[in-house]
């Protein structure tokens, strides 16, 4: 867990800034999504200017955590506009990775603000000058919400409904084996301070569009078992997401459903970007441990939920993988 030291080293930055630049990894999951929100919330009202950034577009299951559209760095804000603000500190949530940062490792590389980070995963490139990187944690929302009781910080009922979607999402709606006391301890409390689980389960998984739902159909009907049926392995192409009018956000944790199949020890969905490139998401049930594979790769992530980037075509990427699985399953 993270030390009272490092916690009060957060505090201390937090204090003694005035204008604050959050963002997050590519692609920003409840987690990431959560974690922004709440710690904007907080920011506001300890009186900062505060700059939530992303670096592709929010879910819009997630949008009900945000009072406005949260800015996309290139859609609505370039580097350059970033730079003429002027930031004194900078935090990042949910990854400590250059490779999770397009563009935006660029920018850190020529500020000279302070950088928080708040981080669970395995990987870290150790981005910040203050650091609260708890791997034991099931989100990094877990460890916004210990930062915020830590230092007597209130957890008003939007923070808690934030914070609920970050550690309930990560954790697969308490499904994972990172659900443990000190998360549902946690959860309890978020409750307590007003989040309403029911109403949260339905903005996240009652809400698909019917593009979402056509994409989840297009994708299980790539579904290949290999291995005995140990692993499945799925894919999506571009021209997928053109036929489905689907967005790359709408894919989010579309790969566990391959999990129903009572076989599958580990499971991969490769995603073909418009430049080529194959973005490959990797899960496992607990037996494999899929950052190692991801690490390989130039990712990472955590034991049973990892991903990388992989070269095309997708028939390639595929077979990279399925010889790691070979290797290792």
């Amino acid at each position: 867990m993270t030390s009272s030291s490092d916690f009060q080293k957060a505090i201390e930055l937090v204090k003694k800034s005035e204008r604050v630049l959050i963002t997050t990894h590519l692609k920003p999951d409840g987690d990431a999504c959560g974690s922004i929100a709440a710690l904007c919330e907080l920011l506001n009202s300890l009186g900062k200017k505060v700059r939530p950034l992303v670096l592709s577009p929010v879910p819009q299951w997630y949008a009900f955590l945000f009072a406005e559209k949260v800015t996309v760095l290139d859609e609505d804000v370039r580097l350059e506009d970033l730079r003429a603000e002027r930031f004194d500190l900078i935090i990042i949530v949910d990854t400590n990775s250059t490779s999770q940062l397009p563009q935006f490792d660029e920018y850190l590389k020529q500020s000279d603000a302070p950088v928080l980070v708040i981080d669970h995963h395995e990987t870290s490139d150790g981005l910040g000058d203050v650091e609260l990187n708890d791997r034991s944690a099931a989100a990094a929302g877990l460890i916004v919400f210990e930062l915020l009781r830590h230092a007597g910080w209130a957890v008003t009922e939007s923070i808690a409904r934030a914070l609920f979607v970050a550690i309930a999402t990560d954790t697969g709606w308490f499904q994972f084996s990172n659900t443990n006391s000190r998360t549902l301890g946690a959860c309890a409390e978020l409750i307590d301070a007003g989040a309403r689980p029911m109403d949260i389960y339905a903005n996240l998984y009652q809400n698909f569009s019917h593009a979402r739902f056509r994409l989840m159909v297009v994708m299980l009907s790539s579904l290949e078992l290999h291995l005995d049926g140990r692993y499945a392995a799925m894919q999506l192409t571009q021209r997928d997401f053109q036929q489905t009018g689907a967005a790359l956000g709408d894919t989010e944790s579309l790969i566990n459903e391959c999990h129903r199949i009572g076989t599958v020890k580990a499971s991969a969905l490769f995603i073909e970007f418009k430049d080529g490139r194959i973005r490959c998401s990797l899960r496992s049930r607990g037996g494999l441990d899929v950052s190692q594979i991801a690490l390989k790769f130039g990712g990472g992530g955590h034991t049973m939920s990892a991903g990388t980037f992989l070269p095309g075509p997708l028939e390639n990427a595929r077979e990279l993988v399925l010889k790691e699985m070979q290797t290792r399953l």
